[in-house]
């Protein structure tokens, strides 16, 4: 369900981007603001230009798009760990080239805990913590009803 405020919010969206379109279709040249890369920009990129050039992800075209391939480093999936060296060495090489600090001194620092590293091990609560004594108190007050 949508807050008046976002309802309000909405509707001047429609309404700006209903005079932009009637704009266009009238002649006038107004430059689309989205960002990033549209699908026909990324298919005539090279592949070298490509942190995992073989899947085409990560274009490494900017300083914004070299910080979000770091960012997004360990989210891509089904790559070997040659492959992601490979993508390292261009993305450090991007990164220099674009005047991008990098903090991580390898690629392996960025896997800990992300979507394809190693999971974060879950730990089970301490005996005598709340949790655990919550539990075991229901658990006898459903025996003694009995």
């Amino acid at each position: 369900m949508a807050t008046p405020r976002q309802k309000t919010a909405a509707k001047r969206n429609i309404r700006k981007a209903r005079a932009v379109q009637s704009r266009r279709a009238r002649g006038a040249r107004i430059p689309k603001l989205s960002r990033g890369l549209s699908t026909r920009q990324q298919n005539r990129m090279r592949s070298e230009t490509f942190a995992f050039p073989k899947k085409r992800k990560e274009p490494l075209n900017d300083a914004g798009h070299v910080r979000n391939a770091i960012a997004r480093f360990d989210q891509v999936e089904g790559v070997s760990d040659a492959e992601r060296d490979a993508a390292w060495r261009r993305i450090r090489a991007a990164a220099r080239k674009f005047g991008v600090e990098v903090k991580a001194r390898g690629w392996r620092q960025l896997m800990r805990g992300g979507k394809t590293g190693s999971p974060k091990a879950r730990r089970a609560p301490a005996r005598g913590s709340r949790r655990t004594t919550r539990m075991a108190s229901r658990k006898t007050s459903a025996r003694s009803r009995r």
